[in-house]
């Protein structure tokens, strides 16, 4: 039952008819006298006691029903009853001002502020959701929704209040977002290059690709090239990026030395390239396709060598890692990793194959290595899967801690 509830009370009934018909035994009787608007206040608050849900829903959905019935019921154990509550709650908000409503309003704030911490999410969720757009809405409340740990309730207010600002975002960002709300921050308009720098700062890859998408985002030049830096590995990233609005033609030779041809011939139609520029672009195609056929992983000393004789020269350094990465060498990478960690080549093989994203960037710390090459290492070398993807804190720092990183390998130690 859902929807405001509009029945007229029959032209006989009296206060005292009211009272017996809230006494009565047939939940029927009360759950009518529960949904019609113009039933006294003070029985309305009477069977916010009822046994019934039915009768407790109605007096939920019922817009006539007191502010201190309301507040009753804002702690019901019926989370159906809550959810009824959530949305009428949300309907009345923007109607009530002036003074005359001003204690009515203070109370019905007062039970929206408990509804939007309510245990059950899909309570939480409604209030989220009606309220995205609403600049009637207390700013307590919105941070709290904002801040909230499950994506379905902090997304649409991430991606719509126009009661966030700027620093808001960058400080729900900093104290740690929901688990996959942070497309929601990339798809707001208008969005600054401050706030745009910190979506790149998490690398989040589905978050990246949003952000690229949405035409209005202000991205710094930097932090383009950030973004290509980390999608020469990432797949995903390649199309968001050749439609991305308003490259520089800077950017899209960069691109266009990373990404397939087919996108190559994108990114020329979409902005309109001279013939000569065309000519560049896909020249830049061709170089880099001539240099892959010609070269030859399996040299004359082999990966595992060359690793090797590296390491004894004391130049088998981050760059030459993530050269082996780049080029997907496993060999290399296996060879490389097991020389700065001591590990065997088998446990370091072991750690890779797991497709386990912390048990990956635990091995990558141990090696000495930076997070944003244990990053590529999960997507390009050990294949996690995405949900699995490790990010950086901060766009750089570890997200664990020694002793976490520690745990994560002794399971594949001794």
């Amino acid at each position: 039952m859902s929807g405001k509830l509009n029945l007229k009370k029959p032209a006989s009934s009296t206060y005292e008819d009211n009272k017996a018909r809230a006494l009565s035994t047939d939940v029927a009787i009360r759950a009518d006298l529960a949904a019609h608007e113009d039933t006294e206040p003070e029985i309305l608050y009477y069977l916010t006691d009822d046994s019934s849900g039915k009768v407790r829903k109605n007096l939920a959905l019922n817009p006539c029903t007191p502010a201190k019935a309301n507040l009753i019921l804002a702690q019901d154990e019926d989370h159906e009853v809550r959810m009824e509550l959530a949305r009428k709650i949300c309907r009345l908000l923007p109607d009530l001002s002036g003074e005359q409503t001003a204690i009515i309003l203070e109370k019905t704030i007062e039970v929206l502020e408990i509804l939007a911490n309510d245990q059950v999410t899909a309570v939480r969720a409604i209030i989220s959701e009606t309220l995205k757009e609403s600049v009637d809405v207390p700013k307590n409340i919105v941070m709290d929704l904002a801040k909230d740990v499950e994506e379905i309730v902090a997304s649409p207010i991430l991606e719509y209040s126009p009661l966030l600002s700027d620093n808001d975002l960058l400080e729900i960002m900093a104290s740690g977002i929901a688990a996959g709300a942070l497309p929601a921050v990339a798809r707001r308009p208008n969005l600054s290059e401050d706030v745009s720098d910190a979506v790149v700062a998490q690398l989040e890859v589905p978050a990246i690709s949003t952000l690229l998408a949405n035409p209005s985002a202000k991205i710094r030049e930097e932090t383009l090239d950030q973004i290509m830096d980390q999608a020469e590995s990432v797949e995903p990233l390649h199309e968001p990026l050749v439609m991305r609005l308003n490259l520089s033609l800077r950017a899209m030779r960069r691109i266009s030395g990373f990404v397939a041809s087919s996108l190559v011939e994108k990114l020329v139609s979409r902005n309109n390239l001279p013939p000569a520029t065309e000519k560049e672009l896909k020249n830049i195609v061709r170089g880099r396709i001539e240099k892959t056929r010609e070269f030859t992983p399996a040299s004359e000393e082999g990966s595992q060598t060359r690793a090797e004789k590296l390491f004894a020269d004391g130049k088998l350094d981050e760059e030459a890692i993530a050269d082996a990465v780049d080029l997907k060498d496993q060999e290399f990478v296996v060879t490389a990793l097991s020389l700065k960690t001591k590990y065997s080549s088998k446990t370091v093989n072991a750690m890779l194959v797991s497709r386990n994203g912390k048990v990956v960037t635990s091995l990558c710390w141990k090696a000495g290595l930076s997070m944003r090459l244990a990053f590529k290492i999960q997507t390009v070398i050990a294949h996690v899967p995405r949900r699995d993807l490790i990010n950086a804190r901060n766009g750089i720092e570890y997200p664990f801690t020694n002793k976490e990183m520690d745990w994560q390998l002794s399971f594949y130690e001794g």
